[in-house]
């Protein structure tokens, strides 16, 4: 409870402030309870909203597709949540890609979405104030550049045009009204435009497909044309899997980039998931950790695609370059 009073309040949580609890019934079941108590402790007003748990709609044992339906377009849990001060989110996904966030945002609500792990991740990055600061920086060295180029030893050749993306990065709180953070935090990503991104992305071993919770055990090879992977190149389970997870979502736009950037929390570890059950780990410490490249393919907005397959993948040892330029070495945040 200490340390969840203490991202409250580094969210700017105030006494007497309406601040909704969201979650499911799926929810880990300390999370809730840990929001709610840390809420009072700050002298707010907190309130519940617990959410049936929806069928399983995903073609692939996942229910985590990058966008989550917990709301189910209830309209008034929406309006419920819009009129709060703050959110903690708690549901499994979290709402970040949820289609109803707008609507909340614009009524002036910020939101934590709380990931679902293991209460010690979420202690282990616990976030602190000075974490902004690097973040803020990082998004703004993003923005201004033009041209994002990612290689490696192990052969990723990427090119990126940065005209028309999306930037953005959390840091693991929020006090500004009408925004969206999470915790674990520590991350800048860029989602780019239509048409923009080709070349070659090579997961080595020991890189991480949080997809399926599991570190590669052999390299795959993707090659990318028109922001489409159009290859899975490897032998054995890693490349095969890869390919049959794809396609099963039927769906070109599943393929797609949807946003790619860096980590820069240095209390993250790549090496986490050793540790935990899966049904404990939701991989957003692996998201974070400082000096991974995380390319995800799925919905993009700034692009025009929305889909429901979705994958993450952070890969380490990656050179990652802003204008010629670089900003991790090697695998070595800079």
């Amino acid at each position: 409870m200490d340390m969840f009073t203490e991202v409250f309040a580094l969210c700017g949580v105030k006494p007497g402030d309406a601040c909704a609890v969201l979650s499911e019934t799926q929810t880990r079941p300390e999370l809730a309870p840990l929001s709610e108590l840390a809420l009072l402790r700050l002298g707010a007003r907190p309130f519940q909203v617990v959410l049936p748990g929806r069928r399983l709609t995903a073609p692939v044992p996942v229910r985590s597709t990058g966008a989550s339906e917990a709301i189910g377009q209830i309209e008034p849990v929406v309006q419920a949540l819009a009129a709060c001060v703050f959110v903690a989110d708690c549901t499994v996904e979290g709402l970040q890609h949820a289609a109803e966030l707008p609507r909340i945002l614009a009524g002036g609500a910020r939101v934590l979405a709380i990931s679902h792990e293991h209460p010690e991740i979420l202690e282990r990055c616990l976030p602190r104030a000075d974490d902004a600061a690097p973040v803020r920086e990082a998004m703004r060295r993003l923005k201004a550049a033009r041209r994002m180029h990612v290689s490696s030893a192990a052969g990723t050749d990427l090119q990126v045009d940065l005209a028309g993306a999306r930037i953005g990065g959390v840091w693991g709180f929020t006090a500004r009204p009408g925004t969206l953070s999470h915790w674990p935090g520590g991350l800048v990503l860029a989602f780019p435009a239509a048409g923009t991104v080709a070349g070659t992305l090579v997961l080595d071993r020991g890189d991480v497909n949080l997809t399926f919770k599991r570190y590669l055990q052999d390299a795959v090879a993707l090659t990318i044309e028109n922001d489409h992977v159009v290859r899975i190149e490897g032998e054995g389970v890693e490349a095969e899997t890869l390919r049959g997870h794809y396609a099963a979502w039927a769906d070109p736009a599943a393929y797609a980039v949807s946003h790619l950037g860096w980590g820069l929390n240095r209390r993250a570890r790549w090496d986490a998931m050793h540790f935990y059950d899966k049904a404990d780990f939701n991989g957003t410490e692996l998201r974070a950790f400082a000096g991974n490249f995380l390319y995800s393919t799925g919905a993009n907005e700034v692009a025009g695609r929305h889909t429901a397959g979705h994958f993450d993948l952070p890969l380490r040892g990656c050179t990652v370059m802003l204008d010629g330029v670089a900003v991790v070495e090697q695998g070595h945040l800079l």
